[in-house]
């Protein structure tokens, strides 16, 4: 989520965009941002538009900036009848979605996923461009006649007017989502939702037709939200289901061969397909969550979680990291994008930064491990954590209770970054202009209210559904508590509207990402690959241990590959679908299988050579590109670790909540001391003493790895190399003296 007005006011916070010179920085490729605004509600009240003209420019910078570096690409900006019509059907939608949730459709889920893609894919289509490059005559002649438009004081640039060819688009996309629901026969196909249903496995020439025509839309709408990787990824799926039967059949992953019939009732006809479990995950907890996120950003809830950061850590030495560290988990409650988080707490903590002296690499690496953390903070997760609830068939709330020990480890380590740092580079302390934090909790608490309350919820056995519209009404009404941010009638419309749009994006990933689960299944690629990843770790060992540790190191480096191309929620689903039976047949728990299969997908944001999250932060910072990604790495290296513990001992458990108080007691001490001691080494300090050379740093490695192994042997051997380090680090400062390093210059004051 973006920053927004300071719970006192309007407020104009660090400009986004500034680079060490105070120029203002673009994005990676040079350009500016494109803006994705959410079209004004119909009959909005004049003086709300008013105050939302008001909103300062850095703000508006900063928005796009995030747009820019999310998983999904930046959409138009659409006003008059387009706009109009976008608004009133996201609202349709929104009001659908709610209305599911209290008073479910008799026909099933099913029917209700097939009326929220038909209301759903056309908006993709009028909110997202094409963005296909002509050729240059054509490019030529259609700025020739945007010039002759512009000549109108009413024309807007071509580039944010839907054109002819999004609007057929629009009516095949809703025809033929429509199409499983009209009681209308249309030749041997048709005749309404149960005569749909009886001829699964044997389509009509119509079904056969409209399905297809299904099949291309979503691939052109995933092309349009997130680029060409995952349609093409989804080709390649479709292409291994037709073709496959071509493949010798002494191959592994060869099959009997599908043709495109069978293809086609898979993915339209059937529960594994357009839609399944990802569909039914978005349009089922995802857009309510967005919706709720909208409400908490418009009701003041970012702006007063940095403010809330910078007042709690305002005269320390290490305020400006501290800062961003607890500035990224506060907004990562309510945000599951780590490249949007990440361009929001640089976006005020970045000036705090440079003042401080840190370098615009170091500091983008930690804006951008602050900001990934995101979709791993609790309690609202990314969306691949609802798709683990409904694989794995568990309560929402389990799957909090799964994160919650790896995040605070996570951010543990960043913290601990943070005070190596300040040590090793002598960083000026920063003293923060803001109040204090007892009294911006008392005044501004309530924006914890809601948070707190759908825990709670969900405690006491209410639905994560229900729970997240009860916390969204909560925020709504508190949200008269502040005068500037309430949330009047125009402005919950402006947030239901914003809502359902984040949504457009991620219901196009899950749609398409039928097309691989359902071809998986029907292949019966997920056993087969999992053979190959097992056989090809058996081909070096033949101890189950190590067969499993190889496993689950091959299963890290494919994840992380695959992060690199598609958005997270695909990584999960390709990553679960191949990978997690690989790891459940070596006798891993479903739980541990999914959490690591999920952390791996989430660390692509920060995995080079891609790494949204660490070119956001370069953008903002003005560092170059790939030292931020490597100190993005160095700062979020416990987490790429700390994932193999979940599956290559039961006592890895511990970590996710399992097992009881002292094996969960046990894990956490001693992977806490794994970070700890894995953050010396990355840094090159041990806080306290001194530098740690080479050797001490290689010792440090090797204890933080062995302690990941929660078994006694391994623990003792970590813990005795762990001292062994320490002690190397104290006979090196008392042979070299004390370090100068740890006097850092006079403090400078800095206003937030």
């Amino acid at each position: 989520m973006s920053p927004i007005s300071s719970p006192d006011g309007p407020s104009s916070p660090a400009r986004p965009g500034s680079s060490p010179s105070g120029e203002p920085a673009t994005g990676a490729a040079g350009a500016p941002p494109r803006p994705r605004a959410t079209p004004e509600p119909p009959n909005a009240d004049p003086s709300e538009r008013r105050d939302d003209e008001h909103r300062s420019a850095a703000e508006r910078a900063t928005q796009d900036l995030a747009a820019q570096f999310e998983d999904e690409k930046p959409g138009r900006v659409l006003s008059g009848p387009a706009g109009l019509l976008l608004t009133a059907a996201a609202l349709a939608v929104g009001a659908l979605a709610l209305w599911q949730v209290f008073r479910p459709l008799s026909q099933g889920s099913k029917f209700y996923l097939i009326l929220f893609l038909a209301g759903v894919l056309p908006l993709v289509f009028l909110a997202y461009p094409a963005d296909l490059r002509l050729p240059a005559r054509l490019r030529a002649r259609r700025r020739d006649g945007d010039r002759a438009d512009g000549d109108r004081a009413d024309a807007l640039p071509a580039s944010t007017r839907p054109t002819v060819p999004d609007w057929v688009l629009v009516a095949l996309a809703v025809t033929a989502c429509l199409y499983p629901v009209l009681p209308i026969p249309q030749g041997g196909g048709g005749g309404g939702y149960n005569a749909f249903l009886d001829r699964q496995g044997l389509l009509a020439p119509t079904d056969l037709v409209l399905g297809t025509i299904l099949l291309l839309l979503l691939l052109e709408a995933c092309r349009r939200t997130t680029g060409w990787i995952l349609p093409a990824v989804c080709l390649l799926f479709l292409g291994y289901g037709y073709y496959g039967g071509l493949l010798p059949q002494s191959w592994p992953v060869a099959h009997a061969g599908l043709d495109f019939s069978q293809l086609v009732d898979a993915f339209y006809n059937s529960d594994s397909g357009f839609y399944g479990t990802p569909l039914d995950v978005a349009a089922s907890y995802i857009v309510l969550f967005t919706i709720y996120g909208a409400v908490l950003e418009l009701s003041g809830a970012g702006r007063f979680f940095v403010e809330l950061s910078a007042a709690a850590f305002r005269r320390s030495r290490t305020a400006a990291g501290r800062t961003a560290v607890a500035s990224g988990f506060l907004l990562g409650t309510v945000s599951g994008s780590g490249a949007a988080t990440t361009v929001s707490i640089g976006a005020v903590t970045w000036p705090l930064l440079r003042r401080a002296g840190y370098p615009p690499e170091r500091a983008g690496g930690m804006l951008a491990a602050a900001g990934v953390g995101a979709i791993l903070s609790p309690p609202t997760l990314g969306a691949a954590a609802f798709i683990i609830a409904e694989y794995l068939g568990v309560s929402y709330l389990q799957v909090l209770g799964w994160a919650t020990v790896p995040t605070v480890l996570y951010y543990l380590g960043i913290l601990l970054s943070v005070e190596i740092d300040a040590r090793r580079s002598g960083v000026r302390p920063v003293v923060i202009d803001v109040g204090s934090p007892w009294g911006m909790v008392a005044r501004f608490g309530y924006h914890f209210a809601s948070l707190i309350a759908i825990v709670g919820l969900l405690a006491v056995g209410v639905s994560a559904t229900r729970a997240v519209v009860f916390a969204t009404v909560l925020a709504a009404g508190l949200s008269f508590l502040d005068r500037t941010h309430r949330l009047t009638p125009a402005r919950l419309v402006t947030a239901l509207v914003t809502g359902v749009r984040g949504v457009l994006a991620v219901t196009a990933v899950c749609a398409a990402a039928g097309i691989i689960t359902a071809t998986t299944t029907k292949t019966g690629l997920g056993p087969q690959a999992a053979a190959l990843l097992v056989g090809g770790a058996k081909a070096a060992t033949s101890d189950p241990t190590l067969v499993l540790v190889l496993t689950a190191l091959l299963a890290a480096v494919a994840l992380s590959l695959l992060g690199l191309a598609v958005p997270v929620t695909a990584s999960f689903v390709i990553g679960w679908v191949i990978v997690g039976p690989a790891l459940l047949d070596l006798g891993v728990t479903a739980p541990a299988a999914a959490m690591f299969v999920f952390y791996f997908a989430v660390l692509s944001e920060v995995s080079p050579p891609t790494a949204l999250a660490s070119v956001a932060a370069a953008a903002i910072t003005g560092g170059r590109l790939v030292p931020t990604m490597w100190q993005t790495l160095r700062y979020a290296l416990p987490a790429y670790l700390t994932p193999i513990a979940f599956v290559i001992t039961p006592a890895g458990l511990g970590l996710l909540g399992i097992g009881g108080v002292r094996r969960i007691a046990v894990a956490a001490v001693v992977t806490a001391l794994s970070v700890a001691v894995l953050a010396v080494a990355a840094g090159g300090w041990l806080p306290g003493v001194g530098p740690a050379g080479p050797p001490e740093r290689v010792l440090g490695v090797l204890a933080g790895v062995t302690l990941l192994w929660l078994e006694p042997v391994p623990v003792t051997v970590g813990v005795a190399l762990a001292a062994v380090a320490a002690a190397c680090v104290f006979v090196r400062r008392a042979t070299a003296g004390r370090p100068s390093a740890g006097s850092p210059a006079s403090p400078v004051e800095e206003k937030l």
